[in-house]
């Protein structure tokens, strides 16, 4: 931990475990300590990445990456339901599907994600909301 940091280990947590209670993402919450509180890097204060404190917590479902992707996929979805004939967008749609297959095929490797998970829409939809 950097000398010139004002905020104690246990300060840093509690901000970290209050804004994600709040529903922020873990990339706003490097963002805000960085900006706001001047601590310049969670690894270096705890010894260990964010994702951990926020999994160690319970407080981290789904990694941000995948999610966003499933939002992505779920907006996509939602407009070729609305526009069948947009060939365009029905083929930007498959290649995020596969995206998000790659990626949980790693998470999955990585046991992040439950090996039984698989991508459906209606399913994203309701992990989305």
């Amino acid at each position: 931990m950097p000398e010139w940091q004002e905020l104690s280990p246990e300060e840093v947590e509690q901000i970290i475990l209050k804004h994600a209670r709040q529903g922020m993402p873990p990339s706003q919450i490097g963002m805000l300590l960085r900006d706001i509180y001047g601590v310049p890097s969670i690894r270096a204060t705890f010894k260990k990445k964010l994702y951990a404190i926020l999994r160690r917590e319970g407080l981290l479902k789904m990694p941000e990456d995948l999610l966003s992707l499933l939002r992505k996929a779920v907006r996509m979805h939602n407009h070729l339901q609305r526009n069948k004939k947009d060939i365009h967008n029905r083929v930007k749609y498959q290649h995020i599907v596969s995206k998000i297959n790659r990626l949980a095929k790693y998470y999955k490797k990585k046991g992040v994600l439950d090996p039984k998970w698989k991508y459906s829409p209606e399913s994203a939809a309701l992990l989305v909301r």
